[in-house]
């Protein structure tokens, strides 16, 4: 009976054809494991959020209190919120590499699957800002009054948006039972995203390093590259563990173990760290909506690859200058991370200004390297 159902059954075999056979080019790296690791990060964040929700209390009174209540007086409490914090961050770990593979090997030409995949991003990055609101400690608190106060630089109905999302004229109660809510629907929606996500890449197939048509050079996906996955699972929980066992609030804020409050201002406020290059970005601008407009750039642009010009040959990495420029776009992240949680005084504002523009320029230079090689072939 068992046998006659897989057999049968339309759902069992799409899962066989998408994780078993699906044709593979012989020639990807450990490179590509990213994506597997992503999907296994959002297993894990959507099974600790949903077994976190069941003791949370989104309410401004208790919501502090009930976080402690999860970590001490719940059975393994302490387990399943600092597997849901780091996860997080293990999730943009994972997400920033997939996305830096992503154009290092130029994949963007995979125009639905790099758009859908930018779009997760927007979606993950919009359900971990909300998730930082719920504790409600102090840089919870005033990150989101920070953040959401951004929404006043739209011209004429800015300050109109803000008063609606926050449900009155602060962030109050109205507004954490609102992030609540959309923190838990969105990962659901993610969901549904990679299943397309998927869908799309399954139809064009997977990039591969040389950046060629791999069509009659590919292989099944288990059992080699299943391997490869589940090598990549054990390093990836090895490293978490770590973090988990010796480092859990390492990558928290000090001040968010303080109960949020609205008369005592933090002296410097700063979003999660895997926020932080866009929060530098928004401050290198004087002007409020010039800056609103940058940090929606820093993702956004990401959407203007695939409208690239087209070489004869994909694989940029080729070619050394584009290499060493790709390196440099990633300190230029990493700097950018380290100045978004520093004062805003100089020189940190003056060397922030400068690495956005350099930040932005990567992405046009990229684009005049193409056209000169396309002349020199």
């Amino acid at each position: 009976m068992i046998m006659f159902f897989f057999k049968k059954n339309t759902l069992f075999k799409i899962m066989k054809n998408s994780f078993f056979h699906l044709p593979t080019p012989l020639n990807i790296t450990y490179m590509w494991n990213f994506g597997s690791l992503l999907g296994l990060c959002l297993m894990i964040q959507t099974m600790t959020g949903i077994f976190l929700a069941m003791q949370y209390t989104p309410n401004i009174m208790n919501s502090f209190f009930s976080v402690i209540h999860i970590s001490r007086d719940i059975n393994w409490g302490w387990f399943l919120r600092i597997l849901h914090s780091n996860g997080a961050s293990m999730f943009f770990i994972c997400l920033y590499l997939h996305i830096g593979r992503g154009i290092y090997y130029m994949s963007y030409y995979f125009y639905m699957t790099w758009c859908s995949g930018v779009i997760i991003l927007f979606m993950t990055m919009a359900t971990a800002f909300l998730g930082y609101v719920l504790p409600w400690g102090q840089m919870s608190f005033w990150g989101a009054t920070v953040i959401t106060n951004l929404l006043s630089a739209i011209p004429y109905l800015g300050n109109l948006m803000v008063v609606w999302l926050w449900g009155g004229f602060s962030v109050e109660n109205p507004t954490l039972n609102r992030f609540f809510v959309f923190h838990f629907v969105l990962p659901f929606l993610i969901m549904f995203l990679v299943i397309l996500h998927l869908m799309f890449l399954h139809t064009t197939g997977s990039n591969n390093v040389l950046g060629i048509n791999s069509n009659y050079k590919k292989i099944s996906f288990s059992p080699f590259f299943l391997l490869k996955d589940l090598l990549g699972f054990f390093f990836f929980f090895f490293f978490f563990m770590i973090i988990l066992f010796y480092y859990p609030f390492f990558l928290g804020d000090p001040d968010n173990f303080l109960m949020a409050n609205p008369m005592v201002t933090p002296e410097h406020i700063q979003p999660e760290w895997y926020f932080l290059f866009a929060y530098a970005i928004l401050r290198s601008i004087s002007n409020k909506l010039g800056g609103v407009v940058m940090l929606v750039m820093s993702i956004f642009i990401l959407f203007f690859l695939p409208f690239k010009k087209k070489s004869m040959m994909k694989g940029l990495h080729f070619y050394k200058l584009n290499v060493y420029f790709f390196w440099i776009f990633v300190i230029i992240f990493f700097l950018l991370t380290v100045l978004g949680s520093k004062p805003i005084e100089y020189p940190y504002v003056v060397l922030t200004q400068y690495l956005t523009f350099f930040y932005f320029f990567y992405f046009f230079f990229n684009e005049i390297l193409l056209y000169l090689k396309d002349k020199m072939i």
